[in-house]
């Protein structure tokens, strides 16, 4: 049996000596050979190691793991056709160690394994933030980096700790029953870009290069609902959580000016749904979550090819400075179109047979808060991505702009996620058949379609009424990433004239390093408490220095 995400974090390392232009067949083949194996592996568990006394799980395949890798993969594919004519070998080489990570992260069948993916997906997602090689990417990938290092520790402390309390590394569910689960759902929440880290989404992934953002979009906080939906299934407060997200990320797109930033607060509101469903944590809910996941991937890569290819042609990103490219770009404008109708779930497009599963799980359960949410969020999603992002970058005003056409692979790309949305929408008996329960459900009823119709028919209505109030302005939007980018360095850099806290820095280390040397600290430490803590401390005090740092 082939690992599919081995193989994909191998190809990418292997051709790191082969020219580009052989290296990109490999890739293809590489990419096509896993998703393969990922549609036709059988469920079980193999590929064994023994570390530590414990028996490692390289591949565990099961209806939720499979579904999650099937779609990894395919994205993988169809990702590589789009970027098949950028240059940057440094980004595909780390999408391919991405994508490889995500994939094993998702056939983990232990807490060792989803460790290890999990931090080399991290390694990856930051090393494509920098390949865009701007100073504004530069900067990212390093408050990136700070986050999700953070991240890991906390996941890191809670793991051992669970480890050595339990004596167990299989992943399966937890309780929030100790302080280690509480880490580890942390460590998994952050990762999904839950309140109060939602922002490094919009901070980072729009600073990504077209291609770049695409990949992004698809990997990281939909393995973190994977993790969640394996290890918190049916745990309420993932409910708040999601709910926060879904209003948070549709508050911030309508007031968002540039068209990656309004599509990476879209993705915060399209997880916090997948999050609602894992909180539900009913058969119908995980299934509703896992065929989201499934549709998401595939529409929101569609809506940041569409901007990836505006931006690439036309050198601009904010809609203020867009419109009326639907002239010039009308294969652009479709694509970008449907993909904004499958994220409103627009009846007969992908979104609609998958978002309504977890609306009807909230009904199956009587949480009529939580289905009258889910229904006003449906409407908001239609206003911000449904008709803001294609209404003001290819229609509005005439922007005066004549960009032709993307190259002919991100063209191919975009109209192959174009048929998938539509046929899914049209088709869903197929997403149905790999879910990973079997329940019955129907999405095509008349009281649902005629429901559905009417949220997007008052979206739409109400969009055009507060049009004035929505037109776009060179305006900046602030957000929590706002504290740690703009305060905190304003704060010290006044407090550090002179060097003042670069000395204070400099005498702290000093006498730490000296009391350490001189007494029998690290002795009682050790003897007094447990691994997990241990990690905790040390790695925060690790992060404390390095955010110290960044800042001065």
């Amino acid at each position: 049996m082939i690992h599919s995400g081995l193989l994909l974090i191998f190809t990418g390392l292997v051709t790191v000596f082969i020219p580009l232009k052989i290296a990109r067949f490999f890739w293809l083949v590489a990419a096509l050979i896993s998703l393969f194996f990922s549609i036709t592996i059988d469920h079980g568990s193999s590929l064994f190691l023994n570390f530590l006394d414990h028996e490692i799980v390289l591949s565990r395949v099961d209806g939720l793991s499979k579904i999650f890798t099937i779609i990894f993969s395919l994205m993988t594919l169809i990702g590589l056709i789009f970027a098949w004519n950028q240059k940057c070998k440094t980004e595909l080489i780390a999408v391919l160690v991405y994508s490889g990570a995500a994939i094993g992260a998702v056939l983990a069948g232990d807490i060792f394994s989803l460790f290890f993916f999990w931090e080399v997906m991290a390694i990856g997602s930051t090393l494509i933030i920098f390949s865009s090689n701007t100073v504004l990417s530069s900067k990212a990938a390093f408050r990136y980096a700070l986050i999700h290092f953070a991240g890991g520790a906390i996941l890191m402390a809670g793991l051992t700790g669970y480890v050595l309390e339990t004596n167990k590394v299989i992943f399966e569910s937890f309780t929030l029953d100790s302080a280690y689960s509480w880490m580890i759902l942390a460590g998994f929440l952050i990762n999904a870009g839950a309140p109060p880290f939602s922002s490094w989404i919009s901070d980072a992934y729009p600073e990504a290069s077209y291609t770049g953002t695409v990949f992004l979009s698809a990997f990281t906080t939909k393995t973190a609902v994977y993790a969640l939906l394996r290890g918190f299934p049916g745990s309420e407060i993932l409910i708040a959580f999601g709910l926060f997200m879904i209003f948070y990320g549709i508050i911030y797109a309508l007031l968002e000016n540039d068209m990656r930033r309004i599509l990476s607060y879209s993705i915060v509101n399209q997880v916090g749904f997948m999050i609602v469903g894992a909180g539900i944590g009913t058969e119908m809910a995980i299934n509703g979550a896992s065929a989201h996941a499934f549709a998401h991937i595939l529409y929101k890569a569609l809506l940041l090819m569409s901007a990836g290819s505006v931006l690439l042609m036309t050198g601009k990103r904010n809609c203020s400075e867009l419109g009326g490219l639907f002239q010039t770009m009308p294969l652009t404008m479709i694509c970008g179109t449907i993909g904004a109708f499958a994220i409103s779930a627009f009846p007969l497009t992908s979104g609609f047979v998958s978002k309504s599963m977890i609306s009807q799980a909230a009904a199956d359960q009587h949480l009529l808060l939580i289905w009258l949410c889910l229904a006003a969020a449906s409407a908001g999603v239609f206003l911000h991505a449904g008709i803001k992002f294609p209404w003001f970058v290819f229609f509005q005003k005439d922007s005066g702009l004549r960009p032709p056409e993307p190259p002919y692979s991100m063209r191919l790309a975009m109209i192959i996620l174009a048929c998938l949305c539509i046929g899914i929408g049209v088709f869903p008996d197929y997403l149905f058949s790999i879910l990973p329960y079997r329940v019955e459900y129907v999405p095509y009823t008349t009281s649902h379609v005629v429901f559905q119709l009417q949220l997007l028919l008052f979206a739409g209505f109400a969009f055009f009424i507060m049009l004035p109030w929505l037109k776009r302005t060179l305006t900046i939007s602030l957000d929590l990433d706002w504290i740690y980018r703009k305060f905190f360095p304003k704060i010290i850099s006044s407090v550090s004239k002179n060097n003042f806290l670069s000395s204070i820095k400099i005498n702290l280390i000093d006498n730490l390093i000296r009391y350490c040397k001189t007494s029998n600290i690290a002795d009682s430490i050790v003897k007094s408490w447990n691994s997990g803590y241990m990690v905790l401390c040390v790695t925060g005090l690790l992060s404390l220095y390095l955010f110290v740092l960044y800042l001065i």
